[in-house]
C-alpha cells in the first residue's frame, strides 16, 4: 500500500512540474504583424543547428514556412523590392536542452529596423523519462503552435 502511495504522489509531482513548462509568444505592442508578408531566416554559424541535428532544423523550417510569411532565402533579400523588404521579418532561433526542460525559441525581427517584433518560445519536458529527441521534437511542435497562433490573428 505504501508502494502505491508513493507511486501516485511521484506522478502528481511530475505532471505539476511538466505543467510549469510553458510555451508563450510576445509580441510589440507597437507592431502590426499583418504587415509582414516574407521571412527569411537568418543560417549563419551563430544560428545554425550541428548537422546531426538537421531532422530538427527542417522542423524549424517548416515551422516558420506554416504561418501565413513566405519564405525568402538569406542569399536572396536583395533581389525583393524595397516595399517588400517593408515586410520582411529576419528569423533567429535558438536551442536550449536542459535536463528539466527543452525550449525553442524563434525570434522575429523586423528587416528595415533590426527591431524585435515577436517571440515565440515553445517548451516541452518529460523530466528525463524520455530522450532528449523526444523533448525537442515536442518543444519544435509547441513553438510552431505559437508561431501559427501569432500569425494567423
Amino acid at each position: 500500500m505504501n508502494n502505491w502511495i508513493r507511486n501516485i504522489l511521484a506522478l502528481i509531482v511530475v505532471l505539476a512540474l511538466s505543467a510549469c513548462t510553458t510555451s508563450k509568444s510576445t509580441i510589440s505592442n507597437s507592431v502590426n504583424l499583418s504587415k509582414y508578408e516574407y521571412a527569411s531566416i537568418i543560417n549563419n554559424d551563430t544560428y545554425h543547428i550541428p548537422a546531426e541535428l538537421m531532422e530538427y532544423e527542417i522542423m524549424l523550417y517548416d515551422a516558420v514556412e506554416n504561418s501565413h510569411l513566405k519564405l525568402i532565402s538569406d542569399a536572396r533579400i536583395f533581389e525583393l523590392s524595397p516595399s517588400q523588404q517593408e515586410k520582411l521579418l529576419l528569423v533567429k532561433y535558438g536551442v536550449n536542452v536542459k535536463e528539466e526542460e527543452t525550449i525553442v525559441t524563434v525570434n522575429f525581427i523586423d528587416y528595415m529596423s533590426g527591431r524585435p517584433v515577436a517571440s515565440c518560445r515553445g517548451a516541452y519536458s518529460t523530466l528525463g523519462l524520455a530522450k532528449t529527441s523526444h523533448d525537442i521534437k515536442g518543444a519544435i511542435k509547441r513553438a510552431s503552435k505559437q508561431i501559427s497562433d501569432t500569425f494567423h490573428k
